[in-house]
């Protein structure tokens, strides 16, 4: 309920977050399967340029949002074609996978992180900067233990779900989310990076880059996506909260041409069984939340979070460039906890 000035309690609880220097500024979302009941924006686009408000179409890097936002959807719509087995070994239809460690494991292995792949990307340290050669390593790389032993979250299973998205449909992951997901949703403002010079004026930078002697804007933040050109599982995708919002509603309400409610709902339940933490297909129960609860979550690194709940028939968003100000994740989780409170209330 609207605070007695009428201020939404969303918009209270982060205007607090900007004054309290937790984050420049957010934009902010919630709703239900028919639309947005309550939206907002608070703070600055740019510390640096304080003249300019942080806008509903701010786009921000959304970090690891990109595994859901891109990944899971895309995945979806292959599982529901009939093009992609989850309970199958990757290495009896993939021949990339085939004779290697990777080969071994299921995608739903990578969909619930209980792949016992290494936590770390280290792409480059590991297997320097051709793309084949980082293919090629990741696959070959030895697992940390039994699949299906262990819940452990790691950037790489949503990196090797995309180039399995990509080798099964033939065609780059960016275009597979465009045309399968995004596009079908009304995301008109989603994509990867790097944008260009008109897209990334009215995005949030993030953090300085020692290498370009600047804050990023436009140009992922995640080191890996960027070794892979900007678009890859594991991050790259920038949007605004509208579109995230679109994306939500889709969940709830999934419409023809895109992934199917079955996916949803095979999604957005446990599956890792009696391993802690729990975890459904990429999306994991709420911090704070219990099974009753039925709220479901993604963040990202850079300052975002995503929330929907088929149970409640509610949805969403904030998204901030925290990462601007600091790279403790403790100040903005204290804020994006109080926040789901606030939206789930």
């Amino acid at each position: 309920m609207p605070e007695r000035d009428g201020t939404p309690p969303c918009a209270r609880l982060l205007a607090g977050a900007v004054r309290d220097g937790v984050c420049p500024g957010a934009v902010w979302a919630v709703g239900d399967a028919a639309g947005v009941r309550s939206e907002g924006a608070v703070g600055v686009l740019d510390p640096a340029r304080p003249g300019e408000p942080a806008r509903p179409d701010t786009l921000y890097d959304v970090a690891s949002l990109t595994k859901v936002l891109a990944v899971w959807g895309v995945v979806g719509t292959l599982v529901d074609a009939g093009k992609l087995d989850p309970a199958a070994p990757l290495g009896t239809y993939w021949p990339a996978a085939a004779g290697r460690p990777a080969g071994a494991l299921t995608a739903h292995h990578l969909l619930t992180h209980t792949a016992g792949l290494p936590l770390r990307a280290n792409l480059r340290f590991l297997y320097g900067s051709d793309p084949q050669d980082v293919r090629d390593g990741v696959l070959a790389e030895p697992l940390r233990h039994r699949p299906g032993a262990a819940v452990a979250y790691t950037d790489r299973a949503a990196l090797i779900l995309g180039w399995l998205a990509e080798h099964l449909a033939g065609r780059p992951l960016a275009r597979l989310a465009r045309e399968r997901v995004w596009e079908p949703l009304g995301m008109a403002a989603t994509g990867f990076g790097p944008l260009g010079p008109a897209a990334a004026a009215r995005c949030a930078p993030t953090e300085f880059d020692e290498e370009s002697g600047r804050h990023l804007r436009g140009t992922v933040h995640d080191f890996s996506a960027r070794l892979l050109g900007g678009a890859c599982g594991i991050a790259g995708v920038f949007t605004t909260a509208g579109d995230t919002g679109r994306f939500l509603r889709g969940v709830l309400a999934p419409p023809p041409g895109t992934f199917s409610p079955a996916w949803v709902a095979a999604s957005l339940r446990v599956g890792t069984g009696g391993l802690v933490p729990p975890r459904g297909l990429l999306w994991h129960p709420a911090p704070g939340t219990g099974p009753a609860d039925d709220v479901w979550a993604h963040f990202g690194f850079t300052g975002t979070a995503m929330w929907v709940s088929p149970a409640r028939d509610r949805w969403a968003v904030l998204l901030t460039n925290r990462l601007y100000v600091t790279r403790d994740p403790a100040p903005l989780a204290r804020v994006r906890e109080e926040f789901r409170a606030r939206a789930f209330a």
